[in-house]
């Protein structure tokens, strides 16, 4: 891939001591950092194969959307006035139409998906839905990092659910021997709402067998904890460590509803963390919101993420950082109980550590992926200011992306791909938009 340098810009390294340079460079060659430092210790440009002077920009981590379903951008803005955090709400909206989905309907929507999360800054996401295969190829064409979950739902057929999962542990093992930027995982969708006690066994003990994470959605509903307490007289956190979920790595979503109990077995297990979706949690009209300021202080590593564009419309992590610290602030009833430094972090390193990532990215450091992006904070809405960190989250938008590095790669450069023209996918994602909805009709119509 070359060297490369990057000069003239702020550098926010997001390392164990948030150190920031103010004027400083960036270099890497064949996909790792060499280097990082201030104006004065700039190596010479005439060492690289390629360098790029970018004052007026900021140089930091790619962000990690630690929890999304990137197909279901075929669902945006088909979920007004439908709470996706309730079953009801879920299956209306998104169920019933999922029904007519194909598997050629999903590569053109996760490309648009990588697209648009490229183009706003995010380099890794953590994706669960069905037809992973074909998620994982279109994630990998896009060039950016991925972990894929093959999302298993039962809902009610002990027969679907063991064949899901005979297909699920075939996945894990498909992409494990193509190496790339894909991690498999499993995904069960929703414990105990869609997916038998039974299932929920096994999906862990194969967990534990391949050494794979876990990836789910927990306590985001009224029905979780309604259908636990109800059977066992246990919170959902509590039935799925019984359960034996919490022995390895488990990344669950949303998390608002849970109580201290809840968050102590988050804080004792080995490798658990939480994907906070502020945006889509408040878009859902949940009364809830997760406790992320106990759960840190508990030593619970929280990350954030978009969910899909049908619960928030948007892929952009930088806005997702500033409704993370908002909400924090009203639940917390008291000013910035997330500073914005720890906001960019848990949009960075806390990301890949949730992944299992952190020490492949998530920092800006020498040895890690060049996993790398630049931000141009030199136009409308920003100013001079002590602290980068506090512009980026309340005056930053992930639309002010100009280049991005995945492994050293440049995926975009001046604000557009390099792979793959965006008119092109996105008149492709087009056609394939429409051709879904027009079975959606068909199915209705014939039903």
């Amino acid at each position: 891939m070359g060297s490369v340098l990057v000069h003239d810009a702020t550098v926010l390294t997001v390392d164990s001591d948030g150190t920031v340079f103010a004027d400083g460079w960036v270099a890497f060659a064949d996909g790792r950092i060499t280097g990082a430092g201030p104006r004065a210790t700039t190596p010479d440009k005439t060492g690289f194969d390629e360098a790029h002077s970018l004052p007026g920009h900021l140089v930091m981590p790619g962000l990690v959307n630690a929890h999304t379903h990137s197909a279901m951008i075929l669902f945006r803005g088909c979920s007004e006035g439908q709470s996706l955090l309730t079953m009801e709400g879920w299956y209306n909206a998104i169920r019933e139409p999922e029904q007519s989905l194909d598997a050629s309907d999903i590569g053109p929507a996760v490309a648009l998906s990588c697209a648009e999360m490229v183009l706003s800054g995010t380099t890794t996401f953590c994706d669960q839905y069905f037809f992973a295969d074909e998620i994982a190829d279109a994630a990998a064409a896009s060039g950016m990092r991925a972990v894929i979950a093959y999302g298993i739902v039962q809902l009610g057929d002990s027969a679907r659910g063991l064949e899901e999962l005979d297909k699920a542990a075939a996945f894990i093992e498909r992409q494990r021997s193509g190496g790339g930027r894909i991690v498999p995982w499993f995904g069960p969708h929703a414990p105990y709402v869609d997916n038998s006690e039974d299932l929920l066994r096994a999906e862990a003990a194969l967990a534990v067998k391949y050494g794979c994470g876990m990836h789910l959605h927990m306590a985001a509903g009224p029905e979780d904890n309604a259908e636990t307490m109800a059977h066992y007289g246990l919170t959902a956190t509590e039935a799925l460590a019984r359960d034996g979920f919490f022995a390895g790595r488990v990344h669950a979503a949303h998390c608002l509803d849970l109580s201290e109990a809840d968050i102590a077995i988050f804080a004792a297990a080995p490798a658990a963390s939480v994907a906070h979706c502020a945006s889509a949690g408040l878009r859902s009209g949940r009364e809830g919101i997760c406790p992320v300021v106990d759960l840190r202080r508990a030593g619970v590593t929280v990350a954030l993420g978009t969910d899909n564009v049908a619960a928030n419309n948007s892929y952009d992590m930088v806005s997702e950082m500033r409704v993370a610290g908002l909400v924090a602030s009203h639940r917390e009833g008291r000013a910035q109980p997330i500073s914005s430094r720890e906001l960019i972090r848990m949009a960075t390193i806390e990301g890949a550590r949730a992944l299992g990532l952190e020490n492949e990215i998530g920092s800006i450091e020498p040895g890690k992926a060049a996993d790398i992006i630049a931000i141009d904070i030199s136009g409308p809405g920003y100013s001079e200011t002590p602290d980068v960190e506090t512009l980026l989250v309340y005056s930053g938008s992930g639309r002010d992306v100009r280049h991005v590095w995945v492994s050293g790669e440049a995926l975009a450069r001046d604000g557009k791909l390099t792979r793959t023209d965006h008119s092109a996918i996105r008149n492709n994602y087009s056609k394939t938009y429409q051709n879904f909805w027009a079975r959606v009709a068909a199915r209705r119509k014939a039903a």
